[in-house]
């Protein structure tokens, strides 16, 4: 589920970032970067049909890995003309994997899932803030970044949601109530986060100076 996707992912990502890197229009870049990713997805149903006999591939992991490569490897210029041409479509997409995540959810778990709840979000603040604040040291970055990065990733994304469905359709074949917690915890967790940690979030960006603070509030502050 996890070793197979790297490797689709990988190969694919390689191949169009080299094809990319000799196109000059952006159109034409866009286009070879959807079609590999659409060969990379279509690869991974191959092997889910005739090799698993059911869908047990991780996609998520196919088009990060994808990205990253097509990302990085394609340059910085190239990037932004697909990105132009690509952004109208990574919204859309991105509408539709999270109401197709939440239609499912049991909104009424939140309700009794007030201990598991409470500790898995003091464990992810602890790990994104500790790691965050561990990763600069080791790095050397910037005070700014050691200090106030782990608090703009505190808020939840669909990532948590794609893994969240992953992990309750598994657990749902031999113990549906293990499922229920999990999926009434990170569902409660991510509307608290979604409250709580966005807040968070741009009091750390404007701490950090990532966020221009006006002369009214910043006077005020000085008093």
């Amino acid at each position: 589920m996890v070793l197979i996707p790297f490797a689709i992912g990988g190969v694919f990502g390689a191949i169009v970032s080299l094809i990319v890197r000799r196109l000059k229009k952006p159109v034409a870049c866009f286009i070879a970067t959807l079609s590999g990713l659409c060969v990379s997805a279509a690869t991974g149903i191959i092997i889910d049909i005739f090799a698993f006999k059911s869908f047990s591939i991780n996609y998520l992991l196919i088009g990060m890995t994808f990205s990253a490569i097509v990302a990085n490897v394609a340059g910085d210029e190239k990037l932004a003309g697909i990105m132009k041409y690509y952004s109208p479509l990574l919204n859309l997409s991105f509408i539709i994997v999270i109401v197709n995540l939440g239609l499912p959810l049991d909104y009424r778990l939140i309700a009794g899932a007030g201990l598991f709840t409470a500790i898995y979000i003091l464990s992810r603040a602890a790990g994104k803030i500790g790691g965050a604040f561990l990763g600069g040291k080791i790095t050397h970055a910037e005070p700014a970044v050691t200090k106030y990065l782990g608090f703009t990733l505190l808020p939840h994304s669909g990532v948590s949601l794609v893994f969240t469905g992953i992990a309750v359709s598994t657990l749902n074949g031999f113990d549906p109530s293990l499922a229920n917690i999990v999926s009434g915890t990170v569902v409660s967790a991510a509307v608290i986060n979604e409250i709580i940690a966005v807040i968070t979030a741009k009091i750390a960006f404007k701490k950090a100076g990532e966020i221009p603070v006006p002369a009214s509030d910043a006077n005020s502050e000085i008093k």
